[in-house]
């Protein structure tokens, strides 16, 4: 279980922070929150509910605190009290946030409110306490009970940190020039007080500045096999190796946050303000829940089931989902599969991790590892087991081999085979395991060899036209040894230093869509901030190993006669029209007009003919009225399913030059009617297996650019046979 935590945040609020300094665009107080709403909004993202936090406002124009009769505590506010802050709490602190209208108020007699609310909040309890102090270090303070303030914090065993707005670091080298005296004696007192309780004093600009780094959230290890881990029978044999083990993640993808369904209800009729094809989800007394921050309301998908039925209230009839039944594809048909039919593909198979095998190292391709890796360890608690898990490991270093074992999660659930792989650290020893696929599950190509060519007859080249020479691989190798991200960096010693670490390649997608998400839930309307340096670092070749690089690209270039491809163009009426090499016009020299057809006998070629010569809307509608006309006409003379291929063929011809046209509602217009000729018999014959085919080929309406067909539209065209 995790740790109980609680944190304080005091806050100073006063009039002074109002104010710009140091060139920023924000003033102290939205640039000193910059980093608070991190911290908070990072707390609230991760749900857990034995974190607390408090907020604390100094020098506020009020004072509200149970010490608020000692003159001391005057202006200071408790903003928010323990609890497990919510959306609404973050709208509700946002609008508190704003400068004072005065700058009364001891920054020491806060921490000493922050400690009280921490001991009445935790009592003798193990929680983890943290107390953090986001001020300029204006205004007066009160360093008398000093050392009493320090046993306090020392005995309660709270980690103070101070954050100064433009105060003093040596080490982050910054400065602050023509500092107020009140303000560097307050800035001494603060980190006094932190050297005596072991705090953490520095200044808010380095803190700031490390908010672009991803936070890596602990995961508790869950175990997801418990069972035993054999070699052998041991049913019938005693010689036979049964270890106790368990299995844990080593290595998972972890996915971004996935948005949800929300309904924004009417905070006066309860009505929803918008349209939803999903329904409310209800709580356990039937009521709708709503959110009182922002008036949203989750909500659940709902599905039905309908058969075509000519009786039924639009051709249709909802069927309940106990009268369903199972059935697999085969072919173009479903065979009908019952309940008891279905057990017969589990398998009866027990839990356990059996070996079945060992290979050698060099025998096993890095490629044949499926998904995420798992660690298998001795069970808790048994030393025996460990042992012998120490000892299999080293015995398979030994003998640099890897162990293929049979894994059954849990009773009659499938097997799969896994790779078991000994690693070795200085403070543990274990097995890894990787799955391994299963022979169906090997996808098996074979491409030409990229060092030579074998032609027809069988002869082996060694040289030719799309083989590099030697001149174009000593420039490739040249180029590859100076982009080598390896010897980039250099170490304190001047040593090679990786540039690309593992350890510091973050997902960019999922800690981008965490940033945006807390950023989102404090700042509503403003755009966006860009990612972090952090996170956008390796999407690009590192600046200086292009510079470095640059001769041997441009070498590597001229080596292989690369030459820019041109555009090509979007539309065919942007295409230009051929012309003789000898510079003729032929339509003036040839009598008469060129004929405008589409020749049944070699349709496509004579359509693009056409469309070539065609410039006018009418024109390109009369082309694809006949190329239409075409088509139906082969399928009604088709024998059997005869000419059906090259009725799709056409098909795929007459849509996408529509669609290249920019004329797609001329195919949504015809493919209609088609479709309706198909199904109603009217090309003399059922042919629907011709409309099962143009579905397999995606042949249904256009809904993209310069179309009104939506997406629904096109889906329905193709879904609906009828």
């Amino acid at each position: 279980m995790a740790d109980k935590e609680v944190t304080v945040y005091i806050v100073d609020v006063g009039k002074s922070m109002g104010k710009v300094h140091q060139g920023r665009s924000k003033s102290d107080l939205d640039w000193a929150m910059t980093y608070v709403w991190d911290k908070i909004t990072s707390i609230v993202a991760m749900e857990r509910k034995t974190t607390f936090q408090a907020v604390i406002g100094l020098k506020t124009n009020n004072t509200s605190n149970e010490l608020s009769s000692d003159e001391s505590f005057h202006n200071i506010a408790v903003l928010q009290d323990f609890e497990a802050l919510s959306l609404g709490d973050l709208k509700r602190l946002r609008h508190s946030m704003v400068p004072s209208d005065t700058d009364r108020g001891d920054a020491i007699s806060a921490v000493v409110l922050a400690i009280q609310l921490i001991s009445k909040k935790c009592k003798k309890l193990k929680f983890l306490r943290k107390i953090v102090l986001v001020t300029n270090g204006k205004g007066y303070m009160d360093g008398d009970d000093i050392a009493d303030i320090t046993d306090k914090l020392a005995d309660d065993d709270i980690d103070l940190t101070v954050l100064g707005v433009d105060f003093d670091d040596i080490e982050f080298g910054f400065k602050e020039d023509s500092k107020p005296s009140r303000k560097a004696e307050n800035e001494a007192l603060l980190k006094d007080l932190c050297e005596r309780c072991d705090g953490h004093f520095g200044t808010l600009a380095e803190a700031i500045g490390e908010l672009g780094m991803p936070r890596m959230k602990p995961t508790r290890p869950v175990a997801s096999f418990k069972e035993c881990l054999v070699l052998g029978e041991p049913e019938d044999y005693d010689t036979a190796m049964v270890i106790e083990v368990e299995r844990y993640p080593r290595t998972s993808v972890r996915k971004p946050p996935t948005a949800s369904s929300y309904v924004q209800r009417d905070t006066v009729t309860g009505h929803d303000s918008g349209e939803s094809s999903t329904t409310l989800q209800p709580d356990s007394d039937g009521d709708i829940p709503m959110s009182s921050s922002n008036n949203l309301s989750a909500v659940r998908q709902a599905r039905k089931y309908e058969v075509v039925d000519e009786t039924g209230i639009g051709g249709k009839r909802e069927v309940p989902f106990e009268d369903l039944s199972k059935g697999y594809e085969y072919g173009r048909t479903a065979v009908h599969i019952s309940e008891s039919d279905m057990a017969l593909k589990n398998l009866e198979t027990r839990a356990r991790l059996e070996i079945v095998g060992f290979i050698p190292f060099e025998n096993y391709d890095q490629y044949m590892g499926l998904n995420k890796t798992n660690i298998i360890i001795a069970r808790k608690g048994n030393t025996k087991a460990a042992m012998a898990v120490s000892s299999l490991a080293h015995a398979l270093e030994e003998v640099e081999s890897f162990a293929v074992a049979r894994l059954v999660m849990k009773a009659d659930k499938p097997p799969i085979l896994v790779l078991l792989a000994p690693l070795i650290e200085a403070d543990y020893e274990c097995l890894v395991d990787v799955e391994l696929p299963f022979a169906e599950d090997v996808r098996s190509y074979k491409f030409p060899p990229l060092d030579k060519v074998i032609t027809v007859s069988g002869k082996i080249l060694k040289e030719h036209r799309n083989l590099p020479d030697q001149t174009l691989m000593d420039a490739m190798s040249d180029y590859v040894d100076h982009m080598d991200l390896l010897t980039l960096n250099k170490d304190d010693e001047g040593n090679p230093e990786e540039y690309l670490c593992l350890t510091d390649a973050f997902s960019p997608i999922l800690h981008r869509v965490e940033q945006a998400i807390r950023f989102r839930s404090i700042n509503p309307t403003e755009p966006i901030p860009p990612p972090p340096e952090i996170l956008t670092r390796y999407s690009k070749p590192p600046s200086k190993l292009i510079d470095a690089s640059k001769p041997y690209l441009d070498k590597l270039i001229a080596a292989s006669n690369v030459k820019k491809v041109p555009p090509r163009s979007q539309s065919r009426r942007q295409r230009p029209q051929a012309s003789p090499v000898s510079g003729l016009d032929l339509n003036s020299i040839m009598p008469g007009t060129p004929q405008l057809s589409v020749d049944p006998a070699n349709p496509i070629p004579s359509f693009y003919r056409m469309l070539d010569q065609t410039h006018d809307p009418d024109g390109i509608k009369k082309a694809a009225t006949q190329m239409g006309a075409i088509i139906e006409d082969k399928i009604r003379k088709s024998f059997g399913d005869g000419s059906y291929p090259q009725a799709i063929e056409l098909l795929h011809s007459l849509r996408n030059n529509m669609v290249d046209m920019e004329a797609p509602g001329l195919w949504n217009d015809w493919a209609k009617t088609f479709k309706a000729k198909v199904l109603g018999g009217q090309l003399d014959g059922d042919h629907k297996e011709f409309w099962w085919l143009m579905k397999k080929e995606r042949l249904g309406l256009y809904e993209g650019k310069h179309s009104e067909v939506t997406e629904e539209e096109a889906k329905g065209f193709l879904s609906k046979n009828s």
